[in-house]
């Protein structure tokens, strides 16, 4: 969490994770397009012919509470490809929360093991404990053939704390459902940590209404998951 008293304004980072094309940069274009205008700045991708994304997507969603106080989410992904490890960890150094993107085809699971364990590795890297920092985890693509079912989704929910949600991310389908729990556990530690509200006056249930107002979600997969 970044602060600046002078200009009111309190910034969180906020970063999606996962193995190449699971879905995180769609994530964040379906965000800014359900969102609109009006609560996110300039969606900024750099695009490369070997994934998506070369180093990160930012995606700034900024609200403002009754104290006069601007936040600002800064939603961040990471590169995919193997040969941009270093970047990756630069990106998640500092994060306040993080959002894992995993591909739910059968024939992705090693990819999403090996996801899962390199982001645990990057954090403590950063000095971030992973058992404790906010997590959620999206499981992108149920609309294609050879996913991973609804049963073994529940036994991995079962294994762990994380959050879980199901997604299809290009047709805007549980995206908005994943930030709101990221953000939901990450005020939580913050409160928890900080008295985030108290010294703010920063409330968690009326950033979330202003995040989601107008928006109509549909209820939250499961509670937890150990593992992609």
């Amino acid at each position: 969490m970044q602060f600046n008293h002078a200009q009111r304004e309190i910034v969180l980072k906020l970063v999606y994770y996962g193995p190449p094309l699971s879905g995180k940069t769609t994530n964040l274009q379906a965000i800014h397009e359900r969102l609109g205008t009006k609560l996110t700045g300039h969606l900024t991708t750099l695009n490369t012919s070997d994934d998506r994304t070369l180093f990160f997507d930012l995606l700034p969603v900024i609200l403002q509470n009754d104290a006069g106080f601007r936040i600002k989410l800064k939603l961040f992904t990471v590169p995919g490809q193997v040969i941009h490890a270093a970047t990756r960890r630069v990106v998640l150094a500092g994060a306040d929360g993080v959002a894992f993107i995993a591909d739910s085809q059968v024939s992705e699971n090693k990819a999403n093991n090996e996801y899962w364990h390199g982001m645990r590795h990057y954090l403590r890297e950063s000095a971030i404990d992973p058992d404790v920092i906010p997590c959620v985890i999206q499981f992108n693509k149920r609309d294609l053939p050879d996913v991973r079912s609804d049963a073994e989704l529940e036994e991995v929910r079962s294994r762990g704390r994380e959050p879980m949600f199901k997604a299809v991310a290009i047709r805007g389908e549980g995206v908005v459902e994943t930030l709101h729990g990221l953000l939901v556990a990450t005020l939580d530690d913050l409160n928890h940590r900080y008295d985030f509200e108290a010294k703010f006056r920063v409330s968690a249930n009326g950033l979330l209404t202003a995040l989601l107002a107008g928006h109509s979600l549909s209820p939250a997969a499961a509670v937890a998951g150990d593992r992609p």
